[in-house]
């Protein structure tokens, strides 16, 4: 008999991976935390393998787990989708600027989903400096930011906290004095929060390497130079830090959507925000 992956159980998986807790995630789905941690065990038998670190503080993916994410959310993400746009062809284009973080993950995904939909449309996404993506914002090549709070070109008409991770390098000791931290070399709000929670920490550190791309901290981290903290859905399962005491708790991350004043009513810029804000 053939194997499904059914929505309900990669919707409880993935509410639960975001909120680092059953408990928490049983809250946010409005059920009981048995009936979710049996909607649990039923996908893991289904995959045949853990999905899930439990453990007194909360859950955490297991490398099953970190496999199955970026898949469970892009099936749930065509899933709305096609509820919603089905019999609505929509046309035109929409340049959406994506924080490099979130480039690399599974937005552009389901951008690229949308606009398989939708041919007649024309979907853009930019990844550049926040100077360079206000002058596109303005010029009206670009009319959705994503980005960190900050950063964003106007005033957010949405806000969503997400979590940072650990991620280890390969062979690095977390036990190491001092700690090497690979960082992003650009100022920013997220470099800083990273900075003054290993500043809190009784642990020595150092910058052990810096880059002002995603690419070249994920460089860094394979070849093993330090720890670096990352958005979940950029974690490659190698990298995953399994103790949640060995390092300290990272912040969160605010991000938040600017839309350009001009585009209020087009049918296209509702469909990508709301992509958008179903994937995030």
């Amino acid at each position: 008999m053939a194997r499904d992956l059914e929505i309900v159980l990669l919707r409880s998986f993935l509410t639960a991976v975001r909120a680092g807790s059953i408990s928490r995630a049983a809250t946010a789905l409005g059920h009981t935390q048995p009936a979710l941690s049996q909607q649990l065990r039923k996908l893991e038998s289904v995959v045949g393998r853990p999905l899930l670190h439990r453990s007194p503080s909360g859950v955490a993916p297991t490398r099953a787990g970190e496999e199955l994410l970026p898949y469970a959310e892009r099936i749930l993400s065509l899933s709305a989708q096609a509820l919603t746009e089905t019999g609505r062809a929509l046309t035109g284009h929409c340049g959406v600027g994506l924080l490099e973080d979130l480039a690399a993950s599974q937005l552009p995904q389901a951008l690229a989903d949308l606009a398989r939909l939708h041919p007649g449309a024309t979907l853009e996404v930019l990844s550049v400096s926040s100077a360079a993506m206000r002058e596109a914002y303005d010029a009206g090549r670009v009319h959705l930011v994503l980005d960190e709070v900050p950063d964003v070109p106007g005033p957010p008409r949405w806000t969503v906290r997400r979590p940072l991770v650990w991620a280890i390098g390969q062979g690095v000791d977390v036990a190491a004095d001092p700690l090497p931290v690979v960082l992003f070399s650009n100022t920013c709000a997220w470099r800083t929060s990273v900075v003054e929670t290993l500043d809190r920490t009784d642990r020595r550190w150092r910058v052990a390497f810096e880059s002002n791309s995603l690419v070249g901290v994920l460089a860094a981290l394979r070849a093993g130079l330090g720890v670096a903290a990352l958005m979940p859905g950029n974690l490659e399962p190698a990298m995953a830090c399994h103790d949640a005491d060995a390092l300290p708790a990272l912040p969160d991350v605010e991000l938040g959507l600017a839309r350009h004043p001009r585009t209020e009513g087009d049918p296209l810029i509702d469909a990508v925000e709301t992509a958008l804000r179903r994937t995030i």
